[in-house]
């Protein structure tokens, strides 16, 4: 979700006299805003056409009783100077209305908090390609990575999905388990799975989720928490933001969030990469610097002092810099 409105447009916010935007969180400034009545707003925009607009162009840009919830009450409520004869700066109160409304107004569309790293993943059951599962008990004492799809029979998705079967092999070796999403059931799955083998040369040979019902994407904050309906009316744009990879550890806790646009497919090259530093980091206290491979060296990590470096590495280490200690890569 994105920043406070503060970051989007040079706006303050008053509040009684007093700024919202200083609440130190988005949770905090929704009780705020929901526990009065009235909420005066009062500010200066910036419109994206090289000119700027000042209290000369918009005498009053707002001041206004709104419901919580409404950006069309918001927006329907700002007052213009007469002499504005153009549709800019009401363009650009529109837009501000309707991020002040998904900032300040509705801080959790996306369902649960967005997950973080270090977060434990959430669990859930649900329909698989392979049956009905429970999330945390599948996992078992293995590393996970769950990647998501916003809809079956989508070009970018169906290379991705034969790319992960392909080298599903490399994950097994290293105690990976792969699991798919789609915001599909999982009838259209096996459906879909038939032109990915086609197209790919590769079935999926792992669980993809039959996520019809939502459940679980907005579990992960991946969809706005009032998205319901019939999956099929959906269309990939709706379901857009479900792009997401996230590789979770044995301990059930988030280790990697990758977001990805719909245009774009995901490099899980870089994601085989990624958990050999994530494995390798978890067992040693040393940290991989950037593009690093596995079998290059490290660096220590900075939690660990001088004196037990030298317990570790009795051979020592390349320093350029005091707190950059490069050690060749533990075994």
């Amino acid at each position: 979700m994105a920043g406070p409105v503060k970051h989007l447009f040079p706006a303050k916010f008053y509040l009684h006299r007093r700024p919202v935007t200083h609440c130190p969180t988005r949770a905090q400034r929704y009780d705020t805003l929901r526990s009065t009545s009235v909420v005066r707003v009062r500010s200066l925009f910036s419109i994206e056409t090289g000119r700027s607009t000042n209290n000369s162009t918009l005498q009053r840009s707002c001041d206004a009783t709104i419901p919580p919830g409404s950006a069309i009450a918001l927006t329907s409520a700002l007052h213009f100077d007469g002499s504005v004869k153009e549709i800019a700066p009401a363009f650009a109160m529109l837009t501000f209305a309707r991020a002040f409304e998904r900032n300040l107004l509705q801080p959790n569309r996306g369902g649960k908090e967005s997950m973080k790293i270090g977060d434990t993943a959430p669990d859930f059951e649900a329909e698989t390609s392979q049956g009905r599962i429970r999330f945390h008990d599948w996992i078992g004492d293995s590393w996970v990575i769950l990647f998501s799809h916003p809809k079956d029979f989508t070009p970018v998705c169906t290379t991705e999905l034969g790319y992960m079967a392909k080298i599903k092999p490399e994950f097994d070796r290293r105690n990976v388990k792969i699991i798919g999403l789609s915001v599909d059931s999982t009838g259209d799955h096996q459906g879909w799975a038939k032109d990915i083998e086609e197209t790919q040369g590769h079935a999926p040979n792992y669980p993809i989720i039959g996520d019809a019902d939502f459940k679980v994407s907005k579990l992960y904050g991946m969809l706005p928490a009032d998205v319901a309906g019939d999956a099929k009316k959906r269309t990939p744009a709706d379901n857009a933001t479900v792009r997401n990879v996230y590789v979770i550890g044995p301990d059930k806790r988030i280790k990697l969030i990758l977001v990805y646009p719909m245009t774009t497919g995901r490099n899980f090259d870089e994601v085989v990469r990624v958990i050999d530093s994530l494995q390798l980091t978890a067992k040693h206290q040393v940290a991989t610097p950037v593009n690093w491979k596995p079998g290059e060296d490290v660096i220590i990590a900075g939690s660990v002092s001088d004196d037990e470096a030298k317990k570790r590495y009795p051979q020592g280490w390349k320093a350029p810099k005091p707190y950059i200690r490069i050690v060749p890569q533990p075994q």
